[in-house]
């Protein structure tokens, strides 16, 4: 019986230990959650006022050519995955994931069908165990990351449309809800629909290009992509961190009640024990006074 109570007491130390740690872990991953979603509402801005210029000319030029515009038949397609680098973050990869592997066996009936970039250790592994290739892999990124982190493979992913290497982008990644919802999503990236101008209230902005317009969107229609691909990381950063708050959240608790009920079994065991050496006394000291 001692020899429970020591295992029971040594299973509380470690599991009170676990907690500490779990706990300490969510409340780094909520006050990181909070920079995430602050860097993402910083990067909208820049990505409106893009889209502004970008449909002020669609709408102001007659008979707009570009090949990010121009859908053509679908003989190959490419897919930027994000993932994270890390795990203890619930089913954030695996959600992403198992809507990417759908997708692929729903749209493709060969691996020659699709081009594949990654973002994030989790989906490198995942596809590599598949044994799938890629065409890109980009890791190591920071829970902040910056444009210059994956500037690299957006171009890639960009460029290769622009080349017709491929004829549609989809961006996979978990749009962030809150920090207990996050959503898998697979959305069309390229072809771009041409961006609508939105009817302002008040005095609306002028432009006037030079050489030319059709000179300027050359330009800005593929930093316009990657600006998307790099909102949709950052959107991605913060479901991660959502989700590994709310793990953490998870585990902290179940340690608590497993610590309770650790507790209420020891409790028992040192019950019984006092109990059975009390027996023992009074039955030593029935049979010497017989």
């Amino acid at each position: 019986m001692a020899k429970g109570m020591r295992e029971i007491k040594r299973q509380i130390k470690s599991v009170q230990s676990t907690k500490q740690i779990t706990k300490a872990m969510e409340m780094v991953a909520a006050a990181k959650l909070r920079k995430a979603q602050e860097k993402a509402e910083a990067a909208r801005p820049y990505s409106e006022k893009l889209k502004e210029v970008v449909a002020s000319i669609a709408s102001s030029t007659q008979g707009i050519q570009h090949p990010m515009l121009e859908s053509r038949p679908v003989k190959k397609t490419a897919y930027l995955i994000i993932t994270s680098d890390r795990g203890l973050a619930g089913g954030y990869n695996a959600n992403v994931l198992r809507q990417v592997n759908l997708t692929l066996k729903e749209r493709h009936n060969s691996q020659d069908d699709y081009e594949l970039f990654v973002i994030g250790r989790k989906g490198r592994d995942y596809f590599r165990r598949r044994e799938i290739a890629m065409a890109s892999v980009t890791t190591d990124l920071s829970d902040s990351p910056s444009f210059a982190d994956i500037k690299s493979i957006a171009h890639e992913a960009v460029h290769g449309f622009e080349l017709a290497k491929f004829d549609e982008l989809y961006i996979c990644y978990n749009r962030f809800v809150n920090a207990l919802t996050q959503i898998p999503t697979v959305e069309r990236l390229l072809p771009m629909e041409t961006p609508e101008v939105t009817a302002a209230e008040g005095p609306t902005a002028s432009y006037e290009y030079e050489p030319s317009a059709e000179a300027v969107l050359e330009v800005l229609l593929p930093r316009y992509a990657e600006t998307l691909i790099y909102g949709a990381l950052l959107n991605g950063k913060a479901s991660e961190l959502g989700a590994k708050m709310t793990a953490m959240g998870n585990a902290t608790k179940n340690a608590s009640k497993l610590i309770n009920d650790l507790s209420l079994t020891y409790n028992r065991a040192r019950q019984a024990a006092i109990t059975q050496e009390i027996t023992e006394i009074v039955a030593g000291a029935n049979a010497a006074q017989g």
